[in-house]
């Protein structure tokens, strides 16, 4: 049974994109917990965690004030809410951007163009810091949801909003024209999380990197001839050395290796061209140095 003291809170958003990526992460570290629908609390039975499922703009708020210790949020949320809490750890997943977007038949010409104009928004606080920084004064239309929609019923000239893919604002005839802010998932913290709960908030980080960190680098097994294996060595160098198997056939041998994907695929033909053979790629799920 854990030290109740030491059980941490975390805020995850319940539904979405975000949602989806926070739960298959906390999966991929072995944690488990039931996420069902309408659920908004609920225990690890594995991990000293309690788990609560909020609206994203309500979780930096919940984590300033010790309601949760920690929190999984979009780096445009907690900006844009404006809560004094700690950015622990950076994702990397639920990439985003914060654009700006005219109708597709306005000829436009830069941020310039919105001198004395409007723009509607759910972000009031970041376009009005990127207004500031590039000279321009707009006013800022804020609206909870439907940004889109605001060019074609004459509430402002332009929007701004998050992107994806881009899809949603072509579906409402509307073109993406500047980029204002980037933004992926961001893990934050309480500012005065005691020394017991810091300590499994470490055990937490410690399995998110040994996942992470796994899924830049794959394990590699070839075939090759004795007399090109140290040239192959010298092209997957691996983490320290190579393991290298002598095979039933006399002269071959199995080389085994661990290395970052993007190497591999840089050097694939040169490893075919050197003799390689039966090359197999396999994903790995942990890595701890």
């Amino acid at each position: 049974m854990p030290n109740t003291d030491s059980i941490l809170r975390i805020a995850l958003q319940k539904s979405g994109r975000l949602s989806e990526d926070s739960f298959r992460l906390f999966k991929e570290c072995g944690i488990k917990f039931e996420s069902g629908t309408g659920k908004l609390k609920t225990s690890s039975s594995n991990f000293p965690a309690e788990f609560l499922f909020l609206r994203d703009d309500d979780i930096p708020g919940y984590v300033e004030d010790g309601v949760a210790d920690i929190g999984i949020v979009g780096e445009n949320v907690f900006v844009e809410t404006n809560r004094k809490a700690e950015v622990t750890y950076r994702l990397g997943f639920s990439k985003c951007r914060l654009s700006i977007a005219v109708p597709r038949g306005v000829d436009y010409k830069g941020v310039d163009d919105f001198q004395g104009k409007s723009i509607a928004t759910s972000y009031p606080r970041i376009l009005a810091n990127y207004l500031k920084e590039q000279g321009v004064k707009a006013e800022i239309h804020e609206i909870s949801g439907s940004v889109e929609i605001a060019p074609s019923i004459g509430l402002a000239e332009g929007v701004c909003d998050i992107v994806s893919s881009g899809s949603t604002l072509l579906s409402n005839g509307l073109k993406e024209v500047e980029t204002i802010f980037r933004s992926e998932a961001i893990l934050i913290s309480n500012k005065k999380l005691a020394k017991s709960k810091h300590d499994t908030l470490n055990k937490l980080l410690f399995r998110i990197k040994a996942v992470q960190t796994a899924q830049n680098y794959k394990y590699i097994l070839l075939n090759a001839p004795n007399d090109k294996l140290q040239d192959i060595i010298n092209m997957i160098p691996g983490m320290k050395s190579p393991t290298i198997v002598p095979l039933a056939m006399e002269g071959w041998s199995s080389i085994h290796s661990v290395l970052e994907e993007n190497q591999f695929w840089e050097n694939i033909e040169a490893i075919r061209s050197a003799g390689a053979e039966g090359i197999l790629v396999i994903p790995i799920e942990k890595m701890i140095y």
